[in-house]
């Protein structure tokens, strides 16, 4: 897009390219000499997948997570023969044929998967790619169970597999007894596939400790600014900065109402200023009277409700000389993260990165916005 473009936008996402592989190469780092994938889902949460892959695949990120097949197919178009590409959600019935011819890896996670597989490999005269099997250690979602386990052990399909992986639950609270529980069963299952990479831990599992980590980790939110370790400083760098445009600002008397059905009335005479984001941007509704912004450093409310393509703040604090019709208001940046905004959302970082709409004008930087707090 060209800056004629970013003049027209309501709003300016700026998303650090250099922070996102200063992240995964920190976690690479921290887990070596386990293999660190990184997981690039839902169009890498929200930031997108094509120009970050590339980014990561540059820096030479060997394996790459995705939830579903078409997302396997686009990475796989765009990065070339290498690197490996792995589907969480593995293949829909009918499918498998298209994994095997776009090189991608299933990640099989019921018996029916591992049958068509199978299938296909005998269909292949044997020649299926690689597979990695999940199993279930106490989530109860994706992944074989116990006596789902038990069968594949008792009569091992002629699968070659690429990892046996889990995933935890609890990972982000770190003294939740489950996680020792599934770390254990893990364990007790990796040990009956001695020869092939074990993967538990993505992003906050990684820092459980280094017997969360095996031979393979998967981080996904952490390379993307959201913190792994709730409750502590961040360890990571900020890799989003959102900055949306004052339409206009203007003069509010006492007890008069502001926005969709009057939930906000005016205490004092004040100033309020909208700016061009609502929830079709992903700005969620839930930060309706919560949420706030940054003028020149300054925070300012959130005022009434979130509407779909407009929200307002209070200014009254704020010079005019900085509060203006075409001013920033910053939503996202080192002062106020993902997760402080989740917080004010009542929700997690993972949703406010992924619901970034498409309407503002996306700028990628190679350069870090700061150093971690």
């Amino acid at each position: 897009m060209t800056s004629e473009a970013a003049s027209r936008a309501g709003a300016v996402l700026e998303i650090d390219l250099g922070a996102i592989v200063a992240n995964w190469r920190t976690l690479a780092g921290m887990t070596a000499p386990a293999q660190c994938a990184a997981v690039v889902k839902a169009d890498a949460y929200g930031l997108g997948a094509r120009p970050v892959a590339q980014a990561l695949a540059d820096a030479g990120c060997p394996l790459f997570f995705v939830a579903t097949l078409d997302e396997g197919i686009a990475l796989r178009r765009q990065l070339g023969t290498q690197p490996e590409i792995a589907i969480l959600n593995g293949p829909h019935p009918g499918t498998a044929g298209e994994f095997a011819a776009h090189q991608l890896v299933p990640v099989l996670n019921e018996p029916g998967q591992v049958a068509e597989w199978t299938a296909l490999g005998k269909s292949l005269r044997d020649n299926a790619p690689a597979a990695i099997l999940q199993v279930d250690t106490g989530m109860a979602r994706l992944g074989l169970t116990a006596r789902e386990f038990a069968a594949v052990i008792e009569a091992p399909p002629p699968i070659v597999w690429r990892a046996v992986m889990s995933h935890l639950a609890c990972s982000d609270n770190p003294g939740h007894e489950l996680n020792k529980h599934q770390l254990a069963c893990f364990t007790a299952a990796a040990a009956r596939f001695p020869e092939v990479a074990a993967s538990l831990s993505a992003s906050c599992g990684i820092f459980l400790g280094r017997q969360y980590h095996f031979d393979l980790v998967r981080p996904g939110a952490a390379l993307f600014g959201v913190n792994p370790c709730p409750g502590r400083a961040h360890p990571l760098r900020p890799v989003v900065r959102l900055q949306a445009k004052i339409l206009q600002v203007r003069q509010i008397d006492t007890h008069q109402p502001v926005g969709y059905g009057a939930a906000h009335v005016m205490a004092a005479a004040g100033r309020i200023a909208t700016v061009a984001v609502g929830y079709a941007d992903g700005w969620l509704r839930s930060f309706s009277r919560r949420g706030c912004g940054f003028i020149a450093g300054m925070r300012v409310p959130l005022i009434g409700r979130v509407s779909m393509d407009l929200a307002s703040f209070g200014v009254s604090a704020v010079p005019e000389a900085v509060a203006y019709p075409g001013a920033p208001i910053e939503l996202l940046g080192p002062a106020y993260g993902v997760d402080d905004a989740a917080a004010d959302a009542g929700t997690i970082g993972y949703e406010i990165l992924t619901a970034l709409g498409s309407r503002y004008h996306r700028v990628y930087r190679e350069s870090a916005l700061s150093p971690p707090k």
